[in-house]
Formats: structure tokens, C-alpha cells, sequence
């Protein structure tokens, strides 16, 4: 076997298992007194686990302040008044708690802290950032594995640009992952959050940068999803499923730090960039169409994909893919996510202009003409 050059790096600290939410006041007060808890407006109140955190850090002595306005798919403005919050307050670590936007958002306003202006300027190269407050992060969803890798998503309020940022040091110091957390996720967020943990593996594997350790994981993450996620969609009361799938989207987050994502993420942050839709959705939109159109492009790898997932060849990819998203509620189009047939020449040239490195890094590179029948496919 012929082994392409690669390097690895992945420096984050991954603290796993029920219960470990209890060890978070200990490992914030390694790295600061003051702490900014960044959250969303609802979820974290209602489970009651952010009044459990709250009474944790107290328990360590440690002083918190608390910015809750983070939104789904989170703007640079957010990130920007988080971060100058933290600026004024003299906080001294940052924690973040709740799904990927949640985690997203942490990362920028922990690197936004220290490096002022747009953050823009520092996603698209503008500026060089000077490091980011020690970050702390507890994830409540199972999908986008930012616990475990550098990238932080942000979309850019003018512009509707949305695109990553991505710095070694916005990656955790220690990142708490608690399967019993997650299990307060309604079924329609799981199916969404699974969905798109189960991409992050698979476009990983297909990338033309996998490398054989990205490999392992990514190849894994997918077994693991494939023969889990349904068990725990369809039973609330499966912690071995909860734990399984857990782990296997932070290998979904550390797989693509390495290998980066491909076409379906591509062209699916453009959608959901403009109509705000939701990220899962826009992928269970756009991922059957575009695998249909790759398998020759790389059958063997997609051959394997359908083993891990239970089937026997290249040729049943979709047809699992597609049963998947019927089971879990999640068949959809980006016209029933409210996606426009007005919308689809921009997001083209969007897709072109912001997504290039993903489109490029797919197992078959589309033409401008052919993403946008793509689109149009899967409106």
C-alpha cells in the first residue's frame, strides 16, 4: 500500500464519559478565576444545566459572567460583543456550553478577545491573531465535533459569507464530553446534530487530504454512527447508544481538522449563510444528490462507506443514506428549509467564492454549472 506524506496534530485534551460534567469547576480554575460562560438564550436554562454550572464554578471559588445571545448559526457581531465583554469584565478563560453554535461562537469570542477589529479580516487572512483565552468547552449535542478540532464557524453579517475560522488557539484546553448531557436533545435536534456528525466522517474519509490516522477514526465514526444513531433516536433510554455516538462526533470533529470537509458542506454553508437554515437539514438536503453524482469518482471508497453502513456496494449508498433520513424524520429539500429558487445563482457564486478549498477537496470537483444544478436538484 502506497502511503501518502501527511502531519497530525491535534493538541486538545478530551475528557469523556457519564458524568464527567461534575470535574467543570476543577478544570475552568486551571486556567483562570474569571470565567465568561457563553451559551444559547434557552436550552441550558430549561435542561438546568446551566445552573448546575453555575453552583460548579461557585463550588471552586470562581467568579462567572454569563453571555447568553449566542444564535444558530451565530453572526461575527455576536462573537465581537462577547468578546469585548470579556475584554471589559477582565475574564480570563472562556466556557463554552451548548451545541456546535454554542462551541463555534466560544472559539471566536476567545480569540476575538484577544485580537480586536473584525474577525473577518482574520478569516480571510487580512490580519494575523495573536493567540485566544484559554477555552473550556462542554458540548450538549452530538454533530459537529467542534469540541475536538480548530475550526469556529461564523457568518458575516453583510456579506452572508459563512466560513471558519480556523486557529490552533481556539482549540480547548479541555473539552468535557458527557453523554448525559446530550440526552435532553428533542428527537428533530438529535436527527439533525447525527446527521451531520455522520457527514463530517464521511467527507473526511473521501477527502483527497485523508490521511491513514484521520482514516481510522473517520472509518469508525461511521460504523459507530451507522449502527447507533437510530437506536438512540428511537429509545431516549439507551445510554450505551448515547455514548456511542457522542464519541464518535468529536471523531467527526478531529477528523476534519486533519482532512477538512467536501462538497455537501461546500455548498450547503451558502444556504444556510443567506436563509439561516438549519445545518443538518440543509446537509439531508444536499448530500444524497451530490453522493449520486461522486460515486465514480471514487467507487471504492464510497463502497466502503456503504459497508460501514450496513449495505454491500457502491451502488446502495444513496438508497441507505436516503432510508436514514426517512427513519429519522429528516427527508427534506432546501425548499421546504426555505431556500428560494431566486437563491440559487448566489449561492452558487458563494459556494465559488467562499466554499472553494471544500469543493476542490471532493472526490469529483464540480464546475460552477454543475453545482448549480445540484441545487436546483435538491430544491
Amino acid at each position: 500500500m502506497e502511503l501518502k506524506a501527511f502531519e497530525y496534530e491535534l493538541p486538545v485534551h478530551l475528557i469523556f464519559g457519564a458524568g464527567k460534567a461534575e470535574c467543570i469547576g476543577k478544570e475552568v480554575k486551571k486556567y483562570g478565576k474569571k470565567v465568561l460562560i457563553v451559551t444559547g438564550r434557552g436550552s441550558t436554562k430549561r435542561s438546568g444545566l446551566l445552573d448546575r454550572v453555575e453552583k460548579l464554578l461557585e463550588a471552586e471559588g470562581l467568579e462567572h459572567l454569563l453571555f447568553d445571545e449566542v444564535e444558530p448559526n451565530p453572526l461575527a457581531s455576536t462573537a465581537e460583543k462577547g468578546a469585548q465583554i470579556a475584554r471589559e469584565n477582565g475574564c480570563e478563560a472562556v466556557l463554552g456550553l451548548g451545541g456546535g453554535s454554542i462551541m463555534d461562537c466560544s472559539k471566536s469570542i476567545a480569540f476575538a478577545a484577544l485580537n480586536e477589529g473584525k474577525i473577518f479580516d482574520y478569516i480571510y487572512g487580512k490580519k494575523t491573531g495573536k493567540g485566544a483565552l484559554p477555552l473550556i468547552l462542554v458540548p450538549t449535542t452530538c454533530g459537529t465535533g467542534s469540541e475536538g478540532n480548530c475550526f469556529a464557524v461564523l457568518t458575516d453579517d453583510e456579506t452572508k459569507d459563512k466560513k471558519s475560522l480556523r486557529d490552533y488557539s481556539v482549540i480547548a484546553k479541555a473539552s468535557v464530553i458527557d453523554p448525559e448531557l446530550m440526552m435532553t436533545m428533542p428527537k428533530k435536534v438529535l436527527a439533525s446534530v447525527g446527521f451531520d456528525a455522520l457527514c463530517h466522517c464521511m467527507e473526511a474519509y473521501l477527502s483527497k487530504a485523508c490521511a491513514p490516522v484521520t482514516e481510522l477514526f473517520a472509518k469508525e465514526g461511521i460504523r459507530v454512527i451507522g449502527e447507533n444513531l437510530v437506536k438512540a433516536y428511537e429509545n431516549y433510554e439507551d445510554k450505551d447508544a448515547w455514548g456511542a455516538i457522542s464519541l464518535a462526533s468529536t471523531y467527526g470533529g478531529m477528523v476534519i481538522n486533519q482532512a477538512g470537509v467536501a462538497a455537501p458542506h461546500g455548498l450547503e454553508h451558502p444556504a444556510s449563510g443567506l436563509r439561516n437554515i438549519t445545518h443538518g437539514r440543509g446537509l439531508a438536503a444536499l448530500t444524497p444528490v451530490i453522493y449520486k453524482k461522486s460515486i465514480p469518482a471514487a467507487p471504492e471508497k464510497f463502497a466502503e462507506i456503504a459497508r460501514l453502513l450496513g449495505g454491500k456496494d457502491e451502488n446502495e449508498l444513496v438508497d441507505i443514506l436516503e432510508q436514514l433520513l426517512e427513519t429519522l424524520e429528516l427527508k427534506t429539500s432546501l425548499g421546504n428549509e426555505g431556500v428560494k429558487m431566486e437563491d440559487v445563482d448566489w449561492m452558487t457564486e458563494n459556494a465559488f467564492k467562499v466554499s472553494l478549498a471544500s469543493i476542490n477537496n471532493h472526490p469529483r470537483v464540480f464546475t460552477k454549472e454543475e453545482v448549480r444544478e445540484i441545487y436546483i436538484e435538491a430544491m
